[in-house]
C-alpha cells in the first residue's frame, strides 16, 4: 500500500482522540502554536526517553506559546499507566487509528509479539501547527532513534515566530 504524503502547508485534520484524564485530543482545534508528538506506546523504551526528555523542555515550548500533546495508539490502560509512572506533563492521547495513521502518512508496524503490543502501531512523527492551523513541521520516521532532537526543535521554532518564517517545502 503507498504512503499517503501529509503536505507542509496543509491543514492540520480534525482528528480526535481521547485523552488520559478524561475528554478529547483535537489538534485541529486548538489556537496558537501547538506540537504533536506521535510515538510508538508503552513498549518502546527510547519514546520513553524521548516523552521524558520533552517533558523536561516542556516549560520552554510552553513560555513560547507552544502547546504540546503526544499520541500512540496504546489503549487507554497502558498510556495512562505510563502517563502517570513517567510523571509527564503533557496531555497524552491514545486508541490512534489506523485510518488516521494513514492519513498523517505515518509508517505503521505490526508488534513483533504478543509481549510488545497487542495491535498495530505507528512509527514516530511530529507535527508542529501554526497558529493558522498550518502544518509548519512535518517530521516522520520509520525508527524510534532517528526523531528530531526536540531541544533543536524548539530553536527552530523559536526562529520562526520571531522571524515569522514562511513554510517550507511546500513546492
Amino acid at each position: 500500500m503507498e504512503l499517503h504524503r501529509f503536505r507542509a502547508g496543509d491543514a492540520f485534520p480534525p482528528m480526535s482522540w481521547p485523552k488520559v484524564g478524561g475528554g478529547n485530543l483535537v489538534v485541529a482545534d486548538e489556537r496558537g502554536w501547538r506540537m504533536l508528538v506521535v510515538y510508538r506506546g508503552q513498549h518502546c523504551p527510547m519514546c520513553r526517553k524521548y516523552l521524558d526528555r520533552l517533558n523536561e523542555l516542556l516549560p520552554a515550548f510552553r513560555e513560547r506559546g507552544i502547546g504540546v500533546a503526544v499520541v500512540s495508539a496504546d489503549s487507554h490502560d497502558k498510556a495512562e499507566r505510563e502517563a502517570r509512572e513517567e510523571g509527564w506533563q503533557f496531555p497524552v492521547a491514545y486508541d490512534l487509528p489506523i485510518d488516521h495513521m494513514r492519513r498523517l502518512g505515518l509508517y505503521i508496524s505490526d508488534p513483533e509479539s504478543p509481549r510488545q503490543t497487542d495491535r498495530p502501531f505507528a512509527e514516530p512523527a511530529l507535527f508542529v501547527v501554526n497558529p493558522q492551523g498550518r502544518t509548519q513541521v512535518i517530521a516522520v520516521t520509520n525508527a524510534p532513534f532517528s526523531r528530531p532532537d526536540l531541544a533543536v526543535v524548539l530553536d527552530g521554532l523559536k526562529m520562526a515566530q520571531d522571524d515569522r518564517a514562511p513554510i517550507h517545502g511546500t513546492a
